[in-house]
This record gives structure tokens, sequence and C-alpha cells, in this order.
């Protein structure tokens, strides 16, 4: 075990100047790809179609009504209450936990990896979250898709209302691109933040994405397009037929809308997204926006007594105790892999956690937190597992560092993921073998080893001229390999796979079984007294 300690230890100190030069942080979600637009070369794609990017996906007629999701959450939630009722206790604090793209099997490699990186034999390790007492399953489908994407899953896990795929806060009533729809109060659909600030609460977002992308979109925005980010976005992604003036993107909700604007704490990445193409950010790079507004600057005359952090060591010099608002953000884009970034200036997940908690933890009523390890999601597209585990050891000592903090008497604390991953651990590998590496214990047919960890969709299958598996055992243990895949594809995609729910704390117990991924927001609310459902205070 002594050697693949060391190897591992390698691998992780090369890693963070080797890929420094092989990624580019960008969106790597392709709206087209997602939402059904073939990419094969010569395909047509009529712009002129409202539809186009949910084209041949059809949404069952009485789905696309809210008040379906909220009876189902209710059923789902009167069957756990017809059984023995284990804790009495109200949540008045609520932490949800994302880990994006965290499919079961990237939670077992994670497990063995961090076992490994112990020098032992890994399997039989566990993540902070594993300990949690309780634990269910989360069924990921969306409304027209089986196979979902970060937006539909976010509406449903913060509003408690599926919807169709690319859309956020909206019911699937909404077509895709339709602006007017989108912002018809009669579509729009509701987040547990909205439900906890309207009960006197504090309410932040944290992620290592974007402030705008579609995870923690999901909180406050309400959106035909996830990818409406900025007003330029409308324009890029809108097929020619949203204006800016008419369809509010995601940026200007978050800093202007409620729940947006009352957000306690604000902390991630994509400060492009909130200032003008004439202002350079502090991170050397242009804005993005179009309409000339600096998105910084009016939230700061909203909130005076805010602060704006660009930096670690701003952030961890910030006194809860005296500044009651904080947004933070650290990169122009999403954020850099752990393993990639720059630790004198950038925070961890565990750093923003804290830091988080601090804020929101001077509120009398307690608070609703939404925290997202979201380059989980990142490494899996990318087909590179060294970076997608090791943001998922960066999740789990987020999530240790939150129960190291509050009282698990008033403190419910959730973790899950909103879409799996095709990632597989495959063939009949002895215990310890390097979860990074080749299955040293089997071979194809023709003889050749293959590694543990491989992908249905990504970008090399690594076949010869002759169609052949080539061997991988001088390229596997190079920091930038990028892992096999079955179906060669422009970037790694999402599973349509179950995920995992973990919880602790006052009503954890209700977070078991099999329940629809519109249910979580529901069982939070009802755990700590918000929202119009149905709620523990009544009984």
């Amino acid at each position: 075990m002594t050697k693949l300690y060391l190897s591992l230890v390698l691998l992780s100190a090369l890693i963070a100047t080797t890929w420094s030069a092989a990624f580019d942080m960008k969106e790597i979600h392709d709206q087209n790809q997602l939402v059904g637009i073939s990419n094969a070369a010569g395909a047509r794609i009529n712009l002129l179609d409202p539809n186009a990017m949910a084209k041949n996906k059809y949404t069952p007629p009485k789905e696309k009504d809210a008040q379906f999701w909220y009876n189902l959450a209710n059923e789902e939630i009167a069957k756990r209450l017809a059984q023995p009722q284990v804790d009495k206790r109200k949540a008045k604090n609520v932490i949800m936990f994302l880990g994006d793209g965290m499919s079961l099997t990237t939670v077992a490699a994670a497990r063995i990896l961090k076992g490994q990186l112990k020098g032992n034999t890994g399997e039989e390790d566990e993540l902070s979250f594993e300990k949690f007492p309780y634990t269910g399953l989360s069924k990921t489908y969306c409304s027209n898709a089986q196979v979902p994407d970060s937006a539909c899953t976010a509406t449903a896990y913060l509003c408690g209302v599926k919807t169709n795929i690319v859309a956020l806060g909206v019911t699937a009533n909404v077509n895709f691109n339709n602006c007017s729809g989108s912002m018809d109060p009669a579509n729009q659909v509701s987040s547990i933040a909205t439900w906890a600030q309207a009960a006197g609460k504090a309410t932040g977002i944290v992620t290592t994405t974007t402030l705008t992308h579609a995870s923690p979109s999901g909180a406050y925005a309400h959106a035909t397009n996830r990818f409406f980010e900025s007003d330029t976005d409308i324009v890029t992604y809108g097929e020619g037929q949203n204006d800016p003036a008419t369809c509010m993107d995601i940026a200007t909700q978050l800093i202007t809308q409620a729940p947006g604007k009352n957000f306690d704490v604000m902390l991630g990445g994509g400060m492009g997204k909130f200032l003008p193409k004439s202002v350079n950010d502090m991170f050397g790079n242009p804005g993005e926006r179009s309409d000339g507004v600096n998105l910084l600057s009016k939230w700061q005359s909203l909130h005076p007594e805010g602060a704006l952090a660009y930096n670690r060591a701003q952030l961890l010099s910030v006194d809860a105790k005296r500044i009651p608002r904080l947004i933070g953000l650290f990169n122009s884009g999403v954020m850099d892999f752990h393993k990639m970034a720059d630790a004198a200036t950038k925070p961890t997940l565990e750093e923003l956690t804290k830091k988080a908690i601090e804020v929101v933890s001077q509120k009398d009523e307690g608070y609703f937190l939404f925290i997202e390890g979201g380059l989980i999601d990142y490494g899996n597209h990318f087909n590179v597992p060294q970076m997608g585990l090791d943001e998922v050891h960066e999740l789990s000592k987020a999530v240790e560092a939150a129960v190291g903090m509050t009282n698990s008497d008033e403190t419910l604390i959730v973790v899950t993921s909103d879409h799996a991953h095709p990632l597989s651990i495959s063939g009949y590998p002895g215990r310890g073998t390097n979860i990074l590496g080749l299955n040293n214990h089997d071979t194809d047919v023709n003889g050749v080893k293959y590694a543990t960890l491989n992908y249905a969709v990504g970008t090399n299958p690594y076949l010869d001229e002759n169609g052949k598996r080539e061997n991988l055992e001088d390229k596997i243990d190079d920091p930038s390999f990028i892992y096999p895949s079955y179906i060669t594809g422009t970037i790694g995609v999402h599973s349509g796979d179950d995920v995992g729910i973990f919880a602790t704390g006052p009503q954890s117990h209700l977070f078991s079984g099999v329940m629809q991924q519109s249910t979580i927001p529901h069982l939070m609310a009802y755990a700590s007294c918000i929202g119009k459902g149905p709620k523990l205070c009544d009984n």
C-alpha cells in the first residue's frame, strides 16, 4: 500500500500544474445536446422554432401544473408520517448541500480514494455525510427528459416542482426560450428560500460554479433558459427571438428581485455576469453585460451595510457580527478546481461554508442555506475523476465543518445530488486496487488490462486503427489522463440513475426510502415549519 499511497500523493501534486493548461473552465454544458438538437454534421437547427431545444421531448400534460407536484409531495410526506415518528424536534435551521453530478458511483470511488490517500486499502473508509443516520434515493428525471440537467433538477429540489429540461423556477407549461411564459407569474414557482424569508429566516447560496449557474439559480430565478445568466447571454442563446428588455436575465433577478435581493450571503464565481463590458473585473477580465449596468454597484447601493469579497483574505477577514450581508465573487467565471486553485487567493468550499454559516447565524429566527460543490459535475464531464473525486472530498470537508459549527438538535442537514454521471467501477479488481489505475486482475478478450473507472460517454475510447483497445499502462498514471469511454462524444454526459440523499438532525428520518426529487424541499419545509404545505408545527 505504501507504493500506491506515494503514487497518489505524487499524482495530486502534479495535477495542479499539469491541468492548468488543459482546462478551459467555461460553460461546459451544450444547450443543443441538453435539449435534443443533434450535433451531427449537417444537422439542421430551426432558429425560429420556440421549442427547438425541447424538440422530440414529450411532457405529460398533467405535469405542467405545479399542483400536481405539490399533491405528490403531500402524498409522500403523508406516507412517511404514517410510520412511527422517532423525532419531534423542529429544524430551526436547514442546510442543503448539493454535490452536482455526484452519482452513487462517484461517492463510492471518492470514498475509496480518500482511504487510499491515507495509505489504506480504501474501500472501508467513509465520507463525512456517509456517517449520517438516514439515507434515501431521489428520482431525478424531469418533466420532459429521462436524463435531466441541473436546471430542471434545481427547480425540483429547491421549488418542489419538476419542470422541463433547461428551465428554472417555472412550471413545465413554459416552452423553451419562451420569455413571456417564464415572466408570467402564473407559470412561476417559488423556492424554499422564499418560504424561509417569509418566515423571517436568513438565507444564502454558496457554490463553486457561478452565482448565476443552474443549481444556485433554482433558489431565486425564473427563466425559460438556464443559459440566460446575463443580458448578453439572452442574445447569444435566445435564437433571435428573445429581447433582454422584456426577458430579465438571471444576474439581474439575483440582485434586484426577491428572494435574491434579500439573500444575506452569496458566495461563488461568475463576476463577469454582473459587470458591463466596459469594466474589467477584479481578475483582469472584461465584464459580460451589454446593458452597461454594474450590478455589484447596484447591490452595494441597496445594501450599504454589506460587504463584497474578491479573494480568500477578504473573505476570512469578514466579521459576521458587524456585516449582516456578504457577497463574494472569486473568479470571472466558475471557480477553479480545488487542485488547480491558488490556495493563497481562492477560498475552499469549506471556508466558504464556514463564513456563510457565520453570517446567517446572526439572525435569531434561523436560516436556510444552499451550498453546492458544483465542480464534481465538471470533473465527470471532462472524464477526469482525478478532479471530480477531489471535489467530492472538498464537499465532504464542508459538510463536516457545518456539522461541527451547528447544533444537531436544531439544524437539519441534507446532502444530495441533482443528477448522476455514467461512471462505472468495473471488473473484479482486488481489494486496495488503485481506484485511479488499471484493474490488474482482469483483461478484455484480447488480454489487455482496462481501467477500473470508465465512462459510458466521453472523448476517448482508446481504440487503435483496428478497433482494438489500446494498452493504457503507460498512460493512466499521467496526471492529465482522460479516462476511457465506450461511446465517443464531444464531452461526458449525465445519466438517469437515482442519486443518494443523506440526512441528519431534526426530522432527518423522513429522508429515507425512494422519493421524487421534488419532494425534498417540501420535507425540509415540513421540518422547519415554513411554506404553505404540511408542517410539523401543525401537529
